[in-house]
């Protein structure tokens, strides 16, 4: 309503003068443009679906994206991801670092996450570094399991060492 008033009220003085200077056209523009700007900054806000790699799909060589995978292939090599699940058809032989995993296939490989989930079909070899872990009955897993506040810094494996310490600190009192 307030462009309407402005266009209303001034336009045969201004528009003269706007069409030889050229400057209420391109103000002009904008204003619906705003609108469509805020339109274009939701569609971000949307999340993208998981990217996924199908069966039949080979891959060799490292992985890295802020947005999701769902992996049912095979994949050789290092995978990070902010949610990373692994089909039950799908082998991985490498690093995992994801804020959450989801294992329902084949890890050759350490894990790292915040949130791990082993399902009843999951098959790790590795070390899981986590922060939270579920493992369901009729997983198979040959590994350590280590808890860390922040499993996704490599450098948190300087932290290794501390939770030692208190367990060397127990066998001296029992």
């Amino acid at each position: 309503m307030f462009s309407k008033s402005k266009i209303n009220d001034p336009s045969p003085q201004k528009a003269d003068t706007a069409t030889q200077a050229g400057h209420d056209k391109p103000q002009d523009a904008p204003k619906p443009a705003a609108p469509q700007g805020d339109y274009k900054s939701s569609a971000p806000k949307a999340k993208p679906p998981a990217s996924v790699l199908s069966s039949d799909l080979h891959v060799t060589g490292n992985m890295k994206t802020t947005g999701d995978i769902q992996v049912e292939g095979t994949v050789e090599g290092d995978i990070r991801a902010h949610l990373l699940t692994i089909g039950e058809t799908a082998t991985i032989k490498g690093e995992v670092i994801a804020d959450d995993v989801v294992i329902n296939g084949r890890i050759v490989g350490r894990v790292r996450g915040l949130k791990v989930r082993l399902t009843s079909t999951a098959r790790v070899e590795g070390d899981i570094i986590h922060k939270t872990i579920a493992i369901e009955s009729g997983a198979h897993f040959e590994g350590s399991v280590q808890r860390q506040d922040d499993p996704l810094n490599p450098k948190a494996k300087t932290a290794e060492p501390a939770p030692a310490a208190p367990q060397a600190s127990g066998d001296k009192q029992g």
